[in-house]
């Protein structure tokens, strides 16, 4: 069966959430929002491009930083209103320059910093 963006869940604004996860390292990198055309955008070209909800425009990753990813494979949950990509990160997926979005954690009641920005 042919797969069509148009059969997934979208919000009412016309968005479905995408975490982003490395392929070698299964590391989560990053959540951010997708349209079903930047979705179709992705599929055809092979590099993740997101939907900014800020700027109201396509947003593709490494597009100012050069810190591309790379789609591997696309996949969706059970209730087709989320996205898991597979990717190969190119250099650091935050805007933070760090490698992972998810860089702080709650421990002991207090906020800690795993990792600092890349050098």
């Amino acid at each position: 069966m042919k797969f069509d963006p148009a059969s997934l869940r979208f919000d009412a604004q016309g968005l479905i959430p995408a975490i982003a996860q490395d392929i070698d390292t299964r590391e989560v990198l990053m959540m951010a929002w997708m349209n079903e055309a930047s979705i179709r955008r992705t599929l055809a070209g092979g590099h993740v491009t997101y939907w900014s909800r800020s700027r109201q425009a396509f947003w593709a990753k490494g597009e100012s930083s050069g810190h591309v990813q790379t789609l591997v494979e696309m996949r969706f949950d059970c209730d087709r209103d989320c996205l898991l990509l597979l990717v190969r990160q190119d250099g650091p997926a935050c805007h933070t320059n760090r490698r992972t979005c998810f860089y702080t954690a709650v421990r002991e009641g207090a906020e800690v910093e795993l990792m600092g920005p890349r050098g």
